[in-house]
Order: C-alpha cells, then structure tokens, then sequence
C-alpha cells in the first residue's frame, strides 16, 4: 500500500507543485532570517533596523517578476536567445573590468544604475542554457573530444578569466561547477574530469599564492587557531555562534553574533545565525529544504524526453545545490571560505534575482514533463495554472532524421526527363518479363491446347 507522500508523487504535476512548495519556503525563511541578522547592522548604518530588510523585499520582488518570465518563456525562444544572451554577458563582464565598472568589497564586479548587480550571477545562467543547447545540438558527434570541448570550453574559460582580473574567486568556482555539470550530464568520459580535477586545484593554488588575502583564506582553513583575531576570525566566531545555538537555538532574534561579533553576518555567514538562533534544528531544515531542491530538479530532469530540459535541469540544479554546499561547507568549517551567497536566504540583489529565475526555470521544465503536459491538455491548467495564467506547453517531437537523396544516373544533355522515366519502366517491365517468361509461355500453350 502506498503512502500518502508516495501516491502524491505519482501526480503529474508533482514535480511543479514540490518545486513551487520548496520555492516558497525559501524565500519566506531567507526573508525573516535576513530581518533577524541584519537588524543590528541596519539601525548602526541608516538609523533603522528594516534598511537592509526593504532592500532584500524589493530584490524578491523584482525577482518574482524575472520567476514568472521565467515559467513562461518557451522551450524553443529560450534556445533560440541563448548565444545572444551568452555574448552580451561576455560584453558585460568586459565593460565591468573598465571605468564604468564599481569596486565594491576590493572587487570591480559591479554596475550601479540607480541599484547594484553583478554581470557574473547573469553570466552563470547563460553559460548554462547556452551551454546545454550547444551541446545538444551536437549530441550525436561528442564522442569525438572536438566537438565535445569546442565551443563550449574555450568559452568557459575565457569567462573565467574575466571574472578572475575582478577579481572573484567565488563566482570563478560556481562556474566551474555549471562547466563541470554540462560536460557531466552530457556524458564526457571520466579521465576529462580528473584533468580537469587536477588543472582546477592547480589553478586555486597559484591563485591564492598570486594574492595575499587568498593566502591568508587558505591558511586560516588549514589552522584557524592560527590567527584567531585576524585571517581566522570569522572561521573561528562562526563556529562559536553555531555552538551556542545547542539543540534549539537562542530563538528567532536572541542572537549575540550579529552584534559585530561576525561580519557579514546577514551575507556569506548568514547560516551561522540560523544555527545560533534555531539550533540544529533550524540548520537541518535548511539542509532538507536543499535536498529536497536536489530531488525536485534531477526529477524534473529524468523524467522529461526533451534532452536540452534534461541537460538544462541537472546543471542549473547542481549548481544550485553545490552553492548551498560551498557556502555550509565554509561556515561549519569544511572549506575555505570563499564568500559565496546561500542561495534566497542570504541578503543580495543579483543573487536573489538570478536564484529565482533559476527556481523559474526549472518550474517551466516540470509542466514540460509528458505526463505533466498530458493532464494539462486533458484536465486543464489547474488552480496554479489558472491562476499565473500560464500557457499549456508543446510535447517535445524529436527531429525527424533526414533520408539520404538517391542517386540518379546521369542523362544526356537535353534529354527529356518524362522519356528517361520511360525508358526506365521499359526496362524493369522487360526484366520482369525475361523473369517471368517460361512461365508465361506454358500457360499460353496450355490456354491453346
């Protein structure tokens, strides 16, 4: 006998209403978690306690905007955009390294046109969808390494480089991961990642030897008692703030950390707070809210025929996760800090946006599946459908393969070609006859006699 959640999984829109379930929740816990951190902070700086809480509420909601376009756009228009947009980005994370660029934090990677972004979390999105249609369009030739790695790496890499004069350790590393994810998925032979395993590790020490705040990041994470009140302060007090927070936490708001002892408390740290202040109880929840993320994407992947969805879904979603990952990892004291966002809970604009046109994305994807696409056509849009006033998407027809052109025998010139056709079943006529001869003629003779 099934369970509940089982027998409500099986549903075709399951995948759509998990993700929209988890999108919610997310964004509901990083909004009051953003209040909770940044309180502190806020009324130092402007005077206020909800200065840094406004500016998160306007960054969901033109997020929530760029989430609809999103779910809306077709498969077909958002291939067919894909090089435009993946060029742009690159013209973008060119411009921002010249004077119209602004160094925020000892890194040139933002704009200021009335609000901040950074040209990169776009870049990461189009590297992906451009990436993934690439790749499927020449799906029947990447067995040979030319046509797997050209053009996609060379691309890849000319984005790294750009986002490393800013420079930004951070965004290089998540976009490593959305390369690795395509060339993954896409099914590149195992010895690829292991150079590119080596060639990656290989590029992080020479670039934390090249800089010396990259050193002290590597050095505090092999020792973080080494300098407690320099390179390994932040290490060491948000260690200290998730042990305070014990089972259950200090409760929504009690925390001491956001009172300067940790900076960036509301940004790169903000899961420090969730642990002091919710407890393991808290930060295990956000871990099954990440999980469950994992879940939804890679079965919204597996379970749609259009492989450019199924490419699409798995790397958008690794990278997703593997952020989430990154940024735990370096507050519990796994990694290096590398000062990545949690994505939809830590404070930001460009994060926040380009995560909920990610969630949007993949929301598309789910009514893309063909169970999903059947219930729609056959029981209509449904209460969410008709309520965002969302199309019925198209089922996903392969391309038809092509048939080889048969060969005619040259004719001479000015020959006519209804005699030529003629001529041709003059001739099979007379095959047959020559085949069939003996025969025919002992009926005859058996008709006369």
């Amino acid at each position: 006998m099934l369970s509940p959640l089982t027998a409500w999984l099986t549903r075709p829109l399951a995948s759509f209403h998990l993700l929209l379930a988890v999108f919610g929740l997310l964004t509901v816990f990083g909004l009051v978690m953003v209040l909770s951190a940044s309180s502190v902070d806020s009324f130092t700086s402007a005077g206020s306690s909800y200065s840094v809480f406004g500016k998160q509420v306007l960054y969901c909601l033109a997020g929530l905007v760029f989430f609809y376009a999103a779910l809306r756009v077709p498969v077909k228009l958002l291939r067919r955009i894909s090089l435009p947009v993946m060029v742009a980005c690159l013209v973008l994370l060119v411009l921002v390294l010249t004077p119209l660029g602004t160094e925020i934090n000892g890194a040139q990677s933002w704009f200021y046109v009335g609000v901040s972004f950074q040209p990169v979390e776009f870049a990461k999105i189009a590297l992906a969808v451009w990436g993934a249609h690439v790749l499927v369009t020449k799906r029947a030739l990447l067995t040979q390494y030319r046509h797997l790695l050209v053009p996609v790496v060379p691309a890849a890499l000319l984005m790294f480089a750009l986002v490393v004069l800013q420079p930004d350790l951070g965004s290089t590393v998540t976009l490593f991961i959305v390369l690795a994810a395509l060339l993954w998925f896409a099914g590149a032979p195992l010895r690829m990642f292991g150079v590119m395993l080596l060639g990656g590790i290989t590029a992080v020490v020479v670039l934390a030897m090249v800089a010396e705040y990259r050193l002290a990041r590597l050095t505090s994470f092999l020792d973080p008692t080494g300098d407690p009140s320099g390179s390994g302060y932040q290490a060491m007090q948000a260690r200290f703030a998730l042990a305070d927070g014990g089972l259950f936490g200090r409760g929504l708001g009690q925390g001491w950390s956001k009172w300067q002892y940790l900076p960036n408390v509301h940004n790169d740290f903000i899961f420090a707070v969730i642990g002091e202040e919710l407890g393991f109880v808290g930060c295990l929840m956000v871990l099954v809210l990440y999980g469950t993320t994992a879940y939804a994407g890679m079965r919204i992947a597996t379970r749609n025929t259009d492989p450019f969805i199924r490419l699409l879904s798995a790397t958008l979603t690794t990278w997703l996760v593997g952020q989430a990952v990154i940024n735990i990892g370096y507050v519990v004291g796994l990694l290096p800090t590398t000062g990545l966002p949690l994505p939809l809970i830590s404070s930001g604009g460009s994060s926040v946006v380009t995560t909920m046109l990610v969630f949007g994305l993949l929301a598309n994807f789910a009514r893309h599946e063909p169970e999903a696409i059947a219930a729609l056509r056959s029981l209509g849009p449904g209460r969410v459908g008709r309520l965002l006033r969302l199309p019925t998407p198209a089922p996903y027809r392969p391309p038809g393969r092509r048939r080889p052109r048969q060969s005619t025998p040259p004719s001479r010139p000015g020959a006519k070609s209804s005699g030529t056709a003629g001529a041709r079943r003059g001739s099979t006529t007379r095959a047959r006859g020559t085949r069939n001869g003996p025969g025919s003629r002992a009926q005859t003779r058996g008709g006369h006699r």
